[in-house]
């Protein structure tokens, strides 16, 4: 079976024929004398107008990958979007936040089983359960998944995947899902910063650019609403929410490094493991000391929990399984184009009100998230397709004044006698 490494380059599409919108050739057909027009155009033209056929030229694999992409990024739109949505609606007949993560949390206990569902069915060397268990288990070390392992690579990143959901359900409480989804966005700020700052990740100025507007927009957005006491809180729980979602990225990072798609979807199992086993007293805790009670179980709307968690599900599968068929960057867009979607929702269905200072933050954390999706080497990229574009225009113009010197008053300025000396 072939390794496939979270992040390498997505997975090639089958060789294809290549498609055109030029005219297929192949066929003999006599072919009729030039006529005049033909006979007087000029070389350039024939060459120019392959040039721009071949412009158009697309293959099969690109059309793909490229449905795949636009299929991916809106699956995180709504995935995103509608947990949110849906958790809004769920604290109106259920008051739970807590037992809502923890609910949810427990589905991540499926992540290995449809990863081995889709290994049976695309890999061509089928391996038992046991025998790929194994294999992803080296992700851990040469000892495999040990109890000590367990509880020093796999208990701490559980306890941080835990406040991060929590906190960001429980300031759904407090505020409106616009603000809330647009705060999160920050979360990319902390991880560059906090990336840069233990990691030693290359110093960018565009990024420090980004999180300084991440962190003005966070300003902003407290004081749209008047630094009222609710508000605050709910922004704060948000901003924690971030911050504990940046520093797991960066402990991932810094303790276990990359993983292929299999060692990552055992290690998301095994947090869910973790969440049964060692998370579930807290909800019953809460609900005998009435933090967090319901009268009856009868009451629990069971259907809002499930299409919440089965939401949240598809998002984390998407958003780490997803760099299989396009870039991660693409898929971060989708956490971006959530805002809108949260936004025109809450128009309809709350009391948000969109002043000048709300829309102002909203722009400058969603103008701070994109510019830390450019790349590395932006800057060199940027400087090749200026050069590239002048290059071309260039060629353009003595193409255009070579056509001009060509003309028929050049030519028969050049057929007529020369009466000099």
């Amino acid at each position: 079976m072939k390794k496939h490494s979270a992040r390498v380059a997505p997975l090639s599409a089958c060789n294809s024929p290549v498609l055109t919108l030029t005219k297929v050739e192949g066929e003999e057909r006599p072919r009729e004398p030039p006529g005049p027009a033909e006979a007087q155009a000029p070389a350039g033209a024939e060459a120019g107008g392959r040039t721009s056929r071949r412009r158009w030229t697309c293959s099969r694999a690109q059309i793909k990958k490229t449905c795949w992409s636009v299929a991916v990024v809106l699956c995180v739109c709504a995935s995103w979007a509608g947990s949110t949505q849906l958790a809004k609606l769920t604290f109106k007949k259920f008051d739970a936040p807590f037992t809502l993560t923890w609910f949810a949390t427990n589905w991540n206990f499926l992540f290995f089983p449809l990863y081995y569902a889709g290994h049976m069915c695309k890999s061509t060397e089928k391996q038992s359960v046991k025998q790929r268990y194994r294999e992803c288990c080296r992700f851990f070390g040469d000892d495999g998944l040990t109890l000590k392992v367990f509880f020093t690579k796999a208990a701490p990143f559980g306890v941080l995947w835990t406040l991060t959901n929590y906190l960001y359900l429980h300031a759904i409480k407090k505020i409106n899902t616009t603000d809330v989804s647009v705060l999160f966005c920050c979360n990319k700020a902390f991880v560059f910063l906090l990336s840069w700052i233990v990691l030693r990740d290359r110093f960018m100025g565009v990024r420090i650019v980004a999180a300084i507007l991440a962190i003005a927009g966070i300003v902003m957005m407290t004081y749209a609403d008047g630094f009222h006491s609710h508000s605050v809180i709910g922004i704060a729980l948000v901003v924690g929410s971030a911050s504990m979602s940046a520093l797991y990225k960066v402990l991932f990072k810094l303790l276990l490094g990359s993983a292929k798609f299999g060692e990552a979807a055992l290690f998301l199992s095994i947090l869910g493991v973790f969440n049964i086993l060692f998370i579930t007293c807290i909800p019953v805790i809460l609900y005998f000391t009435k933090v967090e009670y319901w009268s009856s179980f009868g009451d629990i709307p069971w259907g809002n929990l499930c299409g919440f968690s089965v939401l949240l599900l598809t998002f984390n599968i998407v958003l780490n399984f997803g760099i299989a068929v396009t870039y991660p960057t693409l898929m971060s867009l989708g956490i971006v184009l959530s805002v809108p979607v949260n936004a025109v929702v809450d128009h309809y269905t709350s009391q948000i009100v969109f002043n000048g200072v709300r829309v102002i933050a909203i722009i400058i954390i969603g103008l701070g998230f994109l510019l830390l999706l450019l790349p590395e080497e932006w800057d060199v990229c940027l400087i090749k397709l200026l050069t590239r574009l002048k290059v071309r225009k260039k060629e353009e113009t003595a193409e255009g004044g070579g056509d001009l010197g060509s003309g028929p008053q050049s030519r028969s300025r050049r057929a007529r006698p020369s009466f000099a000396r």
